[in-house]
């Protein structure tokens, strides 16, 4: 049950894949004591330079001889008026002022085709530096860049929050899929389908896509435990993608705070959000969100005000202020420890090992 397809093709032992969380917390210890641990460690380079995401990745060659992958994001057209940055920035500046920051008017938004340009700079590196898995969030990137990624053989990993999404994914010649069930932490990876339609709790998901894809399914949301691996195995997933679980591990990137919000968190405590970045995730609930609530739908979109909340997440971050950091979690906090990468990959393997003898039984 735990050595299968999603084992063998990914040359893992565990059918356990460490999400790729971008901003940081894909620290090269974290991936690659997961990839040493016997799961898939993944760099999170959604925000990295083309030159970040090879340092990083000869960094991690250094830690491990084991595979381990990457995630990127695929760049989706925006549109952005003067009037909406403007407005943006009103409800933004008190929250500045809090943090004793500068009152910001001028911001260099990213133009389109300077992030798709940044998006194939990224691709590039990960060919030439041969690394044997890629996963996308956020969409499927172009017929060239799928055909380029397989012809280097790079194993192809997409995101679907909808059956929908995931046939688009195996269409387009993804190898695996990893099935987002709206318990999931940090960024909803839709990208057909609207925000309220592809909030699809996982449980009902899984069955839903496993029908309907003859591709690897993964499971991703709310997984924190054997239980969870074994659940998603029982309805027809290959493996799981974790991301909250590894995220309070000792090896992971993660600011101390971010840790300790997580670690004393409640399931009922984290919700959607579209205030820090212009796409919706879920988070813990703290002052920024509650204060930019009433404004969510006037907000510009991804990667725009990304940019514009970038010196109020990193000063938080730096004053150690949870109150207006992104503190991105699952449904499943009460379930996050403070461990070692090894020995959670080791105590979820334990727990599946004694539910499937049970089963066995």
């Amino acid at each position: 049950m735990l050595n299968n397809v999603m084992t063998k093709l990914l040359k893992i032992k565990y059918p356990i894949i460490q999400a790729p969380m971008a901003g940081g917390v894909t620290a090269s210890k974290l991936v690659a004591e997961v990839s040493n641990s016997g799961a898939l460690g993944m760099i999170g380079a959604g925000y990295m330079t083309p030159v970040q995401i090879r340092e990083q990745i000869v960094e991690i060659r250094q830690l491990t001889s084991n595979p381990f992958g990457i995630n990127l994001f695929v760049p989706n057209e925006f549109k952005v008026t003067d009037n909406e940055i403007k407005s943006a920035n009103q409800f933004l500046n008190p929250i500045r002022q809090q943090l004793n920051l500068h009152q910001k008017e001028n911001f260099e938004i990213p133009d389109f085709n300077n992030v798709y340009e940044k998006f194939i700079e990224q691709i590039k590196v990960v060919i030439e530096e041969k690394v044997p898995i890629c996963s996308f969030t956020f969409g499927i990137p172009s017929k060239e860049v799928i055909t380029e990624l397989k012809q280097s053989n790079i194993i192809l990993v997409g995101t679907a929050t909808t059956v929908r999404e995931a046939v688009e994914n195996e269409k387009a010649g993804m190898d695996i899929v990893v099935v987002q069930g709206s318990e999931a932490g940090g960024h909803r990876g839709s990208f057909i389908d609207g925000d309220q339609e592809s909030l699809v709790g996982l449980m009902s998901l899984i069955p839903q896509v496993v029908d309907n894809v003859s591709i690897t399914a993964v499971a991703a949301g709310g997984i924190m435990d054997g239980r969870g691996l074994m659940a998603s195995i029982c309805l027809g997933a290959k493996g799981v993608q974790m991301g909250t679980a590894f995220l309070s591990c000792v090896e992971s990137g993660a600011n101390k705070v971010h840790k300790e919000a997580i670690l004393n968190a409640k399931e009922d405590q984290t919700v959607l959000t579209r205030s820090f970045s212009g796409k919706w995730a879920r988070g813990i609930k703290n002052k920024f969100i509650l204060e930019m609530q009433k404004h969510e739908a006037l907000l510009p979109d991804f990667p725009v005000q990304n940019t514009l909340t970038q010196d109020i997440r990193k000063t938080s971050s730096t004053q150690k202020n949870q109150d207006f950091m992104s503190l991105w979690s699952g449904q499943s906090p009460r379930l996050a420890k403070s461990q070692t990468v090894e020995s959670l990959i080791k105590n979820i393997i334990v727990e599946a090992k004694k539910l499937s003898y049970m089963e066995a039984r």
